[in-house]
């Protein structure tokens, strides 16, 4: 996904005063030096031979996955404008969300939006994007003709189109190490399976980020995914059909003598697996205790990993375990293996960040051993699953 960091900047300058390239400055929260803009191309005819300075007035966010921006951007200019007209509530957020749910419509005006895209050579692409920030441009040094915001136009689809390419190679990738749909699939191909979704998923979320959700972005987002842009007149009947047929089916109800192996149900009357229980609330409450202490995750890239990641098992699980907790549908082993690795993935990075706080002497002694082995038993448990499906899958 896009790399989004308008709520880290502190400050920043764009500078295309000389023609064809764009030079900048970022300062982020919780980096000393700014990062560094060597970019082809220009931006819209507002910015064109200008000097842009601008500052966030807001509290800055320090957002971990900022660390993995390059300090140096290489790359080339896509859309670049202090003109973009977008929709402003008049209200704060929380207030606009809770008219929402009342079905009530917030205030709101248009305003322009500073909109600074680029296309970086190792992280790809980078957005910044704000209503609220202080800009100050200078005079151009020269300016845009048609034919030169014709020819910045061409640059910048073709920079996406090379974005998107990308995008989809890696789908492609994947894809070409799982056997093809009618072989059976062991567990590493539902790996590759699931990798290719990911990649699926990053490129639509990249089109929708990109493009909105218009009638007309609709249309070349689902050309740029390769779907059927004219269904069948009858596919909304069907879709109906089944959609009835599942209302009036009865909830399926837990196998009673696996109560206690593949489900339970907790105090609010909901059906879970009992492994996929215990960790989502060994995370909650960890996250409790350190809320309680007054330390704040977000400040903390070492407590925020280990506390997100332990949260990311818990959902992880419930995608591996839930449909069979519920008595739905039971997957194929090797499909449950796969998902039940990728619950690991992050068990192992939540551990990761825990051990970085041991070092730094963050967390209390007895909080640091009871969390090192409240996530050692998941672990355990999620590798003895791991084994069990796989000896049904021989």
């Amino acid at each position: 996904m896009a790399f989004r960091i308008s709520d880290s900047v502190v400050r920043g300058e764009i500078d295309n005063r000389v023609k064809g390239i764009v030079r900048g400055k970022i300062w982020l929260e919780g980096r000393a030096d700014p990062m560094i803009l060597e970019l082809n191309g220009n931006p819209w005819p507002d910015l064109a031979g200008c000097l842009l300075t601008f500052v966030n007035p807001n509290p800055r966010i320090l957002h971990h996955p900022c660390d993995a921006l390059e300090p140096v951007q290489h790359g080339v200019v896509g859309d670049m404008t202090a003109s973009r007209k977008v929709r402003v509530f008049d209200v704060p957020v929380d207030e606009a969300y809770m008219m929402a749910n009342r079905s009530e419509k917030p205030p709101e005006h248009m305003a322009n939006s500073l909109y600074l895209e680029w296309f970086s050579e190792k992280n790809g692409r980078v957005v910044i994007e704000s209503s609220d920030y202080q800009l100050n441009i200078s005079q151009p040094e020269w300016r845009m003709t048609p034919e030169d915001e014709a020819e910045r136009a061409k640059q910048t689809a073709t920079a996406i189109q090379e974005f998107m390419a990308k995008l989809t190679e890696a789908v492609d990738q994947h894809k070409l190490k799982r056997k093809p749909d009618d072989e059976d699939w062991d567990e590493f191909d539902y790996e590759s399976f699931m990798k290719e979704c990911d990649a699926r998923s990053e490129k639509y979320a990249e089109l929708l980020d990109k493009y909105g959700f218009s009638d007309d972005a609709q249309e070349m987002i689902d050309e740029e995914m390769g779907w059927d842009t004219e269904p069948s007149d009858d596919l909304p009947d069907e879709i109906d059909e089944i959609y009835e047929e599942t209302l009036n089916e009865p909830e399926p109800e837990p196998d009673p003598a696996r109560q206690g192996i593949d489900w339970i149900r907790t105090n609010d009357g909901h059906i879970r697996h009992p492994l996929q229980h215990r960790c989502y609330q060994s995370a909650a409450r960890f996250s409790d205790k350190i809320e309680q202490m007054g330390l704040d995750r977000t400040k903390d890239k070492d407590l925020d990993q280990f506390l997100f990641e332990f949260q990311m098992t818990a959902v992880k699980l419930a995608g591996a375990l839930d449909t069979i907790a519920q008595g739905r549908y039971t997957p194929p082993p090797a499909f449950t293996v796969a998902y039940l690795k990728r619950a690991l993935d992050h068990l192992h990075r939540s551990q990761s960040g825990l051990e970085n706080l041991v070092n730094r002497k963050v967390l209390a002694e007895k909080l640091i051993s009871s969390a090192r082995t409240e996530l050692f038993e998941i672990r355990e448990s999620i590798l003895k699953l791991m084994n069990d499906f796989r000896r049904k899958q021989r």
